[in-house]
């Protein structure tokens, strides 16, 4: 089965105004793919397309991943596919502890039609020791865990219970929408972290990084860059691609697209 993450010709509006405009992207399994684009461009919309959001209505395309177009499921099946979202604002989810969000997370995805949802819950003490395990890994404080999910978390620890919820569900494709925002160059540093271990730990997993800003991808290496500009990708390449971006910024690139059409 094909592990690739496959977009054809997709066409997305947001409240009746065309955002994605016959957008085509291959993310491949095992890579380390970067979307890079100006504010405006369809960069979050893609992530939250990818997910199902319910706000974003698909005009047109197809997404094919893990031989199914995701785009006929759910979000909620789609997560159970493999599918994972860190998203760019994580909201605060008072009265839940973490620890009690990313178990009935976890079950979510283990639960079986049919079946007792108690007979194929993790084990109290597997998720403890593997909750443990993964904290310890990614540098977070154990008293976070019986905290509120982000309530009264500051941007960088937000973004590290992402990575930790992206370390205990074990996604085959994880979307990453700037993680990079609103962090301070150490919280950048330990996030992106986050990310190259659980990376090492699954290399088959696939990784699409969505960047306004080179800085990131200095911690987070790509083995693809794609340049996304009004609702399509204009150009792709290696890493070089993203520090000529960095050099240049995107005007060099929107002179080209002009002078093609």
């Amino acid at each position: 089965m094909n592990s690739d993450l496959v977009i054809k010709g997709l066409r997305v509006n947001v409240e009746d105004k065309e955002i994605l405009k016959g957008l085509n992207l291959t993310v491949k399994a095992g890579s380390i793919h970067a979307i890079m684009g100006p504010n405006g461009s369809g960069k979050s919309t893609l992530a939250y397309t990818l997910m199902g959001h319910p706000g974003y209505t698909v005009t047109g395309g197809e997404v094919w991943y893990q031989g199914q177009n995701i785009l006929e499921l759910e979000a909620d099946e789609r997560s159970k596919l493999g599918l994972f979202l860190a998203f760019q604002y994580p909201v605060a989810i008072p009265g839940v502890t973490v620890a009690n969000f990313l178990r009935s997370a976890i079950n979510a995805h283990r639960a079986e039609e049919g079946k007792d949802p108690k007979a194929t819950s993790i084990p109290v003490a597997q998720f403890r020791k593997e909750l443990r395990e993964k904290i310890a890994a990614l540098e977070i404080d154990e008293s976070f865990v019986r905290r509120y999910l982000n309530e009264g978390f500051s941007g960088g620890e937000k973004k590290r219970i992402e990575i930790l919820q992206m370390a205990m569900l074990k996604p085959t494709m994880a979307i990453m929408d700037e993680t990079d925002s609103g962090l301070d160059i150490d919280a950048l540093k330990i996030v992106s972290q986050g990310v190259n271990t659980l990376y090492g730990e699954q290399p088959e997993m696939g990784v699409l990084v969505i960047t306004h800003y080179q800085r990131l991808l200095n911690y987070i290496k790509p083995h693809f860059v794609s340049v996304l500009m009004d609702g399509r990708v204009v150009r792709d390449g290696g890493p070089e691609l993203a520090l000529e971006l960095e050099e240049k910024g995107y005007d060099f690139i929107r002179e080209e697209v002009t002078s093609q059409q």
